[in-house]
């Protein structure tokens, strides 16, 4: 199959613009509401996008004041959103730090058999101390402490997957047996963290297992993703920083024996459409006068690391803010900010606006042309393997881009006319894992 784009919906709510949910025509409750996502995955599926994804976090997120911020379960919401949908992908997100391999190995193992070979993990570590005193923990243990105990998840995880060989299950009604206990094993596994004996209590899913995705941006989230991730979610601002990233990844990966092929790269963007740049514009203007700068600069110095007090609405970025945060605190969205406000030279006003409408990834605003050749590029310069559409208004930004830019993509020759495949992994071009237990069954048997 021919390399082809990408193209993955991410939802979230009324859209990702934080004003989003002020337009009259927003419906305030649709990010409690199934309905309005089975809606919105049938539309990404009648397109032929890859998959939709979900966000999460063990924290509420925002002010209750500010947006819309009930969330509910990414797994099983896309439970439901796989009853009513036959091909697309689907990807939710779920934390290492604050869950046990064998409920989320579960989780994803069933959420692929409904699904008949859909599910995808994408795999954080949460950082702050805000989601550690939900789970009666007093603060978030250290970042080494994070990645090595997500390290051992995963190994636990993908122990657990392939704990049921694929041909297993007998079903030998005459003999009485059911399956092969000899292509049942236990996961045995034991680390400093996590210990897991299984075997999982879900035979081998049809894509043995979930695609494996990766946001992290640090040097410990990319050595982690250039391991374990089959995808990168990213957050870029330019083409150069996107090539760059592009180039880095590929070469870790690389460099620990993987195939950098079979490691997709996808910055997210948003785009505000319009028939006309001006259209697009006054759009991007509209949701931009919604934004109240008192929460915008609340969140703005909690990313910062920074005192409110020393960020002014008409002003630049102080000096100096690149060294408050340590090697503790988030840093790869907060570099987001600084590169807007030290390297686009943004005021705080300015920078507030840009991350209103995807909290720092790529706002594309333009006609549907200058979109698809923002898209192109990309693709073929060497800084993504496809994209996270994060529309900025739900339903109406999805159905703007479907219906403008995707034609445009095909016209092209870089997205595809119809599915070619029934699984994530197949839409992606991976290939389907064996069970490291049957690995070492022929390997044992061909010494």
């Amino acid at each position: 199959m021919s390399r082809s784009l990408i193209l993955n919906a991410f939802l979230m709510s009324t859209g990702h613009h934080e004003s989003s949910w002020r337009l009259p025509e927003s419906d305030i409750h649709a990010g409690t509401d199934v309905r309005h996502y089975q809606h919105l995955a049938q539309l990404a599926e009648q397109a032929k996008f890859d998959a939709v994804f979900f966000a999460d976090s063990p924290v509420v997120q925002a002010p209750a004041a500010q947006r819309p911020i009930g969330a509910l379960d990414p797994v099983l919401l896309l439970t439901a959103i796989a009853t009513v949908t036959e091909k697309i992908g689907l990807i939710a997100t779920a934390s290492t730090s604050y869950n046990e391999p064998f409920n989320l190995a579960r989780n994803f193992a069933t959420l692929d058999t409904i699904s008949n070979g859909r599910a995808g993990w994408n795999v954080v570590t949460t950082a702050g101390d805000a989601a550690a005193r939900n789970f009666s923990a007093a603060g978030q243990a250290d970042s080494s402490g994070r990645y090595a105990r997500a390290d051992e998840f995963l190994q636990a995880a993908v122990r657990l997957w392939d704990s049921w060989e694929d041909d297993a299950v007998l079903g030998d009604k005459t003999n009485g047996i059911w399956a092969d206990p000899a292509k049942v094993h236990p996961a045995g596994f034991k680390g400093e963290h996590l210990q897991v004996e299984g075997p999982l209590n879900v035979p081998r899913s049809p894509q043995g297992r979930p695609v494996i995705i990766q946001a992290g941006a640090s040097e410990a989230g990319k050595d982690f993703a250039a391991r374990w991730a089959e995808a990168i979610f990213a957050v870029h601002q330019s083409l150069p920083l996107a090539q760059a990233f592009y180039a880095e990844t590929k070469a870790r990966v690389a460099s620990l024996g993987r195939n950098p092929e079979a490691v997709k790269i996808l910055p997210g963007i948003v785009p505000i459409i319009g028939s006309t740049e001006s259209e697009a514009l006054a759009l991007a203007d509209e949701l931009d006068e919604l934004i109240l700068p008192e929460y915008s600069l609340a969140n703005l110095s909690h990313v910062l690391h920074a005192d409110p007090a020393d960020l002014h609405l008409d002003r630049k970025l102080p000096a100096g803010l690149e060294q408050l945060a340590t090697s503790e605190k988030s840093t790869s969205r907060r570099d987001v900010v600084l590169n807007l406000g030290y390297g686009r030279d943004l005021t705080v006003r300015e920078i507030i606006r840009e991350l209103g409408s995807g909290r720092g990834h790529h706002t594309l605003v333009g006609t549907p042309e200058q979109i698809a050749d923002h898209l192109e590029e990309s693709f073929t310069q060497g800084a993504a393997d496809g994209f996270n559409v994060m529309a900025p208004v739900l339903p109406s930004g999805l159905e703007s881009f479907i219906s403008h830019v995707t034609p445009l993509l095909r016209q092209r020759g870089l997205f595809r006319e119809e599915y070619e495949s029934d699984t994530l992994r197949g839409h992606y071009g991976l290939e389907r894992p064996t069970s490291i237990f049957a690995d070492a069954e022929e390997q044992r048997l061909a010494s």
